[in-house]
């Protein structure tokens, strides 16, 4: 196995989600979600040079967030993919207010080089891949609770391929696993984020192509300070809005909210 796929393969061990006993430590444990993993580290890198402060990422897929804070995991900001997870802990009283949105998220069809299956973004390929037996495999996130999964689910749907992939679907704990599974080889391809496509660590593995937002919920992301959040936490939280953190999310193909 070439190197760089080997350290690709080894760097998304780590974005499966960690229980809460192994958050020990004395930075604040940040929970973010799996699309963010390169943009969320050179965003830390660069807070860390600026400030001299630091937190512990933590990749994984917004639901099993949900859950684990929910049952009192010790993280003190959190960046859902999806702003209905944010807005729940809300009303439980699991934050002091509803966050912000951070970005708006985009989904690709992405094939590793050499697939029988075309990197098209209107799943046209897809439908006769289908149809004439090249596909076998085809990997999403899960949509039990991956938002990134959820919205592959609904693109699928609108173009009337959901059924159809059942039997052939691998599903990824959270979406970096599913681009594991897409750039891998043992799949033809899958849905995946746009942002963790243009990671060129991703991007060398394959090729891929837009899927039309207007095919899916719009995967409005919204962070927030949990209760009870230090303050490096409350610092972080404020760089991300800042225009430099802001200049690395849009060039990992992130929509931002006005400042």
């Amino acid at each position: 196995m070439p190197m760089h796929i080997r350290k690709w393969t080894l760097g998304l061990c780590l974005l499966l989600g960690l229980p809460a006993p192994a958050l020990a430590g004395s930075e604040p444990a940040v929970a973010a979600a799996a699309d963010l993993k390169f943009a969320l580290e050179e965003v830390h890198a660069r807070f860390q040079a600026d400030t001299g402060q630091k937190v512990r990422l933590v990749f994984g897929s917004s639901g099993n967030f949900y859950r684990q804070i929910n049952e009192g995991a010790p993280f003190q900001l959190y960046l859902s993919a999806d702003e209905d997870y944010v807005l729940r802990l809300q009303a439980a009283g699991i934050t002091a207010d509803p966050g912000v949105i951070y970005a708006l998220g985009r989904l690709v069809l992405m094939v590793p080089h050499g697939s029988a299956l075309k990197a098209d973004g209107q799943l046209e390929d897809l439908r006769t891949a289908l149809a004439d037996g090249r596909l076998r495999k085809f990997a999403v996130a899960n949509p039990q609770h991956a938002p990134y999964g959820q919205r592959a689910m609904e693109a699928l749907q609108h173009a009337g391929l959901w059924q159809a992939l059942q039997g052939k679907l691998v599903l990824g704990e959270n979406v970096a696993q599913a681009a594991q599974f897409a750039t891998s080889g043992n799949t033809q391809g899958g849905i995946i984020a746009y942002s963790l496509a243009l990671a060129p660590e991703v991007a060398r593995l394959g090729e891929f192509a837009l899927i039309p937002a207007t095919w899916h919920r719009p995967l409005q992301q919204r962070m927030v300070l949990l209760n009870g959040a230090d303050a490096t936490a409350q610092a972080f939280y404020r760089y991300l809005q800042e225009p430099e953190a802001r200049s690395v999310m849009r060039r990992y193909g992130f929509a931002l909210p006005d400042a």
